[in-house]
């Protein structure tokens, strides 16, 4: 065989060994996902779902004297479609009058019962006080006469004087004790009027105050403004067969557009990272292009569990800083809370970060034609981003995909204790 075919064969013996010893340096460059480690700014922040409302509102309500007349729950027979916008006097609901009406049915005929037991007092006192009178007139007829036969005995015998004066002593008394007995009549007389009067007058106010009761079962808008419907104690909406109650007669609300809030709820995994006075970035569902800016305004101290979840979350309140007229109560709103923002730190993808135990975290670095498992030290963390501050270098290359053989990779410790990069907040 000629030199010049071997030797094209020789060359591609060695470079087959080369391959199969080395393996595909492309084939390996296509598998592995690598990242260099950046020098930046990082944003850390607390991503929820919040819903809007107006910062300040006036109540459309229903009527506050339930109580009074003994209802304590109320439906909403009808009310305005939400969204709605009215005037000052607007027609707005009307609620469920029939257990009132039943009422007022009921006081109707307690009321005439008054009346006549009003009436019958005043003609059975009328009837004995003139009785009275009749018999104080006898008795005083009766007194003069007994005088008059008392001075007509003037020349009788002892004994017929002596019986006249006892007769005249004895009509003398019993005007006394009839005098007394009118006296006592007429006081029993004034009070039972005095009764009957005052039962005759509460019945009468306990059904006006029914009847006008009634009237605010029509409820109108106090002022201008868009309804939005009140929310029940579990989050729901009030609207057409919903029931008030007496203690929240709430039926809507007459938002102030021109000030709006965000309020959300944070896990309490997180709750400790959000105080007031942090920034938010504020996007709508409803309009993707549109960002409005905010802050925290308040932060709930005690946790509470909302319907159909088992985590504990807190209520925040979000301050809107611009004012726009596409904004509606109840639009949905995703609320970045930033929590932190640190400068000039060198930071990594989250995917990058590998560990071992919990003595060892470390990223597969790439070194020239190798790889090793370079522990690192971390400092904050955001969502997609952690701050390196002992380990690496910026330019450096790291792995986000584990490379092939991992459990055959040097460990590259550091030569000290690492020192976590503390938080700077501004």
């Amino acid at each position: 065989m000629s030199k010049k075919i071997l030797i094209p064969i020789a060359v591609l013996a060695i470079a087959i060994g080369v391959y199969l010893f080395f393996g595909s340096p492309a084939t390996e460059a296509e598998q592995d996902i690598v990242t260099s480690v950046k020098r930046t700014n990082l944003k850390i922040d607390v991503t929820v779902t919040g819903e809007l409302q107006a910062q300040t509102s006036v109540s459309i309500m229903g009527p506050i004297g339930l109580r009074n007349a003994g209802i304590y729950q109320v439906k909403i027979d009808n009310i305005v479609p939400e969204g709605t916008v009215v005037n000052k006097g607007d027609y707005v609901a009307r609620l469920d009058n029939s257990e009132l009406s039943n009422k007022i049915r009921e006081e109707e005929l307690e009321l005439q019962e008054s009346l006549n037991k009003h009436e019958q007092t005043r003609i059975d006192t009328a009837i004995n006080l003139r009785t009275q009178r009749d018999k104080l007139i006898s008795l005083e007829y009766d007194m003069e006469k007994r005088k008059l036969e008392l001075e007509q005995s003037q020349y009788e015998p002892p004994a017929t004087i002596k019986q006249a004066e006892l007769e005249l002593e004895k009509a003398e008394r019993a005007l006394e004790q009839a005098g007394e007995e009118y006296e006592l009549l007429l006081r029993k007389s004034r009070s039972e009027m005095s009764q009957a009067n005052a039962k005759l007058q509460d019945d009468q106010m306990d059904l006006k105050q029914l009847q006008d009761l009634l009237q605010d079962f029509v409820i109108k808008a106090p002022e201008n403004g868009m309804v939005i419907y009140a929310r029940e104690w579990n989050g729901k909406k009030k609207g057409e067969g919903s029931q008030i109650g007496a203690w929240d007669p709430e039926v809507a609300t007459l938002p102030d557009l021109s000030s709006m809030v965000s309020k959300t709820y944070v896990n309490e995994v997180d709750i400790s990272r959000i105080r007031a006075g942090q920034q938010v970035e504020i996007g709508l569902d409803a309009f993707p292009d549109k960002r409005l800016t905010g802050s925290v305004t308040q932060v709930a101290n005690v946790g509470e569990q909302r319907p159909n979840s088992d985590a504990k979350v807190f209520e925040i309140s979000v301050l809107v800083n611009e004012s726009d007229t596409t904004l509606r109560p109840a639009m949905t709103t995703g609320n970045t809370i930033i929590t932190n923002y640190i400068e000039n730190v060198l930071v990594v993808p989250l995917e990058a970060i590998y560990s071992q135990g919990d003595s060892l975290t470390y990223v597969f670095k790439r070194t020239g034609l190798t790889t090793v498992k370079q522990q690192i030290a971390l400092g904050p963390k955001g969502n997609d981003m952690v701050v390196i501050s002992e380990g690496l270098e910026e330019d450096d290359v790291v792995y986000l995909s584990t490379p092939s053989n991992p459990d055959e990779k040097q460990i590259a410790y550091l030569e000290e204790d690492p020192q976590p990069l503390t938080d700077k907040v501004e």
